[in-house]
């Protein structure tokens, strides 16, 4: 529910801070005091396209925010949409904020984080509803009439049976499709995929081949080079020359020195060690180079070999994959393409089998939902209609329109026709009505806004009211049109809707507004620098007489006793619909 509203310089409200609580709450003040304006910051704050001229004059901004506690059963759609957007924080509360600026931008916040208009709307989807003279009606959205209707058919658990079987069926259809457009394209499609595949498997690629050949290759392209290197360090090591004696040599020499020396002093057995020890290391390095020059091989016909094939290898990279891993995949990937279209046939005759069985799964699940809809619609029908007669709409009817629409591809009903589906069902509804006798049925979505709209809108939600899960719902000027004595009644009706709601209601009729769990007065005022301003004030108590007294007609000794009396009367009957809900 709507726990808290602030506003700051909207219109001619300077600055609100509203706490209002559950159950009905009743609005009420002179016209222009500033209700609708209070509404107008609602709609904005729940994503209506923002209106520069709500901004207070003098002011840089106009802020609207509002807390709203979260019903559990709310919590699968709201909480999963708060999810991905990544704009959940707690699960039991959330805050959503608008604000206005002069310069023309509109700045949405859903728990302080910055959410587009589309991610608002969507939320407060779950959150309120508001009837009335503005245009912000969920009853007539006709996309939601399906789904009002299935929960008083509570039918949710033969839906989604339904819907599990639909998903595996556009699964099973999504295949069937690219399978048949691959057998369109199969002609062209398979010659490039034997030319890849083919080309790919012909070179018998191998992983980590390419970087082994450039080691070869760089051998064979320096041989001559690599042979004179290893070379001169055999004849250094080995024989030296005039000037320069064998490094072997001069290290035993070396060796036989540090041995004598190690003889003389014992604590120096180690640099003997030592020098032995760097003796067999460079008998080891005169081994190994030997070794390495017998494997130096003068081979230009093998270079020219290992050059192709790291060419080739280059090309198959830069066409299939960059990497010779990714080239190998790439062919396995054709040839597996390749076996798919090859055995399409096979695979699309199998689907299509597949495809009728789940064809006439849905059949029948889909004509039972629809049949519970259809029975589920008669009792609605009856009890919206005597809703519409407590509201003096008296001669008022309602109907739900079922209606098919052929598919070749559909689903095969009772009648011998195939009929389109969708996750729904078969059934494409809508609500009719018939204001007055004789008018004949007309889409709800045609009906004129105003009193009467919310007067229907209040029999629908009485009706819906366990199907609805909407927690907040506003009416505006319900009222329009009707005497006291039908708004006592109007005001039985919201007080019995708000035990399952929270209801918020602006209204003139005091017979209404006696039934109120709170009542709040707005009016306007003019400041010490003569700026109107809008004031609300929680009235109870005496206070609350002096307004009702003061929308009988007056504030004298008369008024304020028949205030006392129409309150007194609302609180018992109150009293007697309590019992009866208990």
């Amino acid at each position: 529910m709507l726990k808290e509203l602030r506003i700051q310089d909207f219109a001619i409200i300077e600055e609100l801070n509203l706490a209002f609580g559950s159950g009905l709450v009743i609005l009420t003040g002179e016209t222009g005091a500033g209700k609708s304006i209070l509404l107008d910051a609602i709609l904005t704050l729940v994503g209506a396209p923002g209106d520069m001229t709500f901004i207070r004059k003098g002011a840089e901004r106009a802020i609207v925010e509002g807390t709203f506690t979260l019903n559990p059963s709310l919590h699968e759609g709201l909480i999963a949409i708060l999810k991905e957007e990544e704009l959940l924080l707690d699960e039991h509360e959330l805050t959503l904020s608008r604000e206005l600026r002069s310069s023309g931008r509109s700045l949405a916040r859903v728990n302080g984080v910055s959410a587009s208009a589309r991610v608002v709307r969507s939320l407060s989807e779950y959150l309120l509803d508001i009837h009335g003279q503005a245009e912000h009606l969920s009853l007539l959205n006709t996309r939601q009439h399906i789904k009002l209707l299935d929960r008083y058919a509570n039918v949710d658990g033969a839906l989604a049976d339904y819907q599990k079987e639909y998903r595996a069926l556009q699964q099973l259809r999504r295949e069937l499709a690219d399978l048949r457009q691959a057998q369109l394209d199969a002609e062209r499609r398979m010659d490039l995929l034997e030319f890849q595949a083919g080309e790919i498997e012909a070179a018998g690629v191998k992983p980590g081949e390419d970087e082994t050949l450039k080691q070869e290759r760089d051998r064979l392209a320096n041989a001559e080079t690599l042979s004179q290197l290893a070379s001169q360090s055999l004849f250094l090591i080995e024989e030296g020359d005039e000037q320069v004696p064998a490094v072997s040599d001069l290290l035993g020499e070396i060796s036989a020195a540090v041995l004598d020396l190690a003889k003389l002093d014992k604590a120096q057995q180690g640099l003997a060690d030592t020098s032995e020890l760097i003796i067999d290391q460079l008998a080891e390095l005169e081994r190994s180079l030997h070794d390495y020059l017998e494997t130096i091989e003068f081979n230009p016909a093998r270079l020219n070999q290992v050059e192709e094939r790291v060419d080739l290898l280059n090309r198959l990279k830069r066409k299939y994959g960059g990497r010779l891993e990714a080239v190998i995949a790439f062919g396995k990937r054709c040839r597996d393409e390749i076996e798919t279209i090859t055995h399409a046939d096979e695979r699309i005759e199998v689907l299509e089998q597949k495809e009728q069985e789940y064809l006439t799964i849905l059949s029948d699940k889909a004509m039972g939902i629809s049949a519970a809809r259809a029975m589920a619609a008669v009792a609605m029908g009856k009890g919206i209609e005597q809703e519409l007669n407590d509201l003096n709409m008296s001669g008022a009817q309602f109907q739900v329109s079922f209606n098919h629409q052929p598919d070749e591809n559909g689903l095969l009903i009772a009648s011998g026709e195939r009929v389109a589906f969708s996750e729904n069902g078969i059934d494409v509804v809508e609500f009719l009505i018939a204001p007055n006798q004789g008018e004949g049925f007309k889409p709800l979505v045609k009906i004129a806004s105003g009193g009467e709209t919310s007067r229907l809108m209040l029999a629908l939600k009485n009706v819906l009211t366990k199907a609805d899960t909407i927690p907040t719902l506003i009416f505006d000027e319900i009222d329009q049109g009707i005497g006291g004595r039908v708004g006592f009644i109007v005001g039985e009706k919201l007080w019995r809707l708000a035990r399952e709601h929270q209801v918020l209601c602006v209204t003139h009729l005091p017979q209404l507004a006696a039934f109120g769990d709170r009542h709040y007065h707005i009016a306007k005022q003019i400041t010490e620098d003569e700026r109107t301003v809008t004031r609300v004030e929680l009235v109870e108590g005496e206070r609350r007489l002096q307004e009702l007294a003061a929308m009988l007609g007056g504030v004298g000794d008369t008024s304020l006793q028949a205030a006392e009396e129409l309150q007194q009367r609302a609180r018992e009957r109150q009293q007697v619909l309590a019992a009866r809900l208990d």
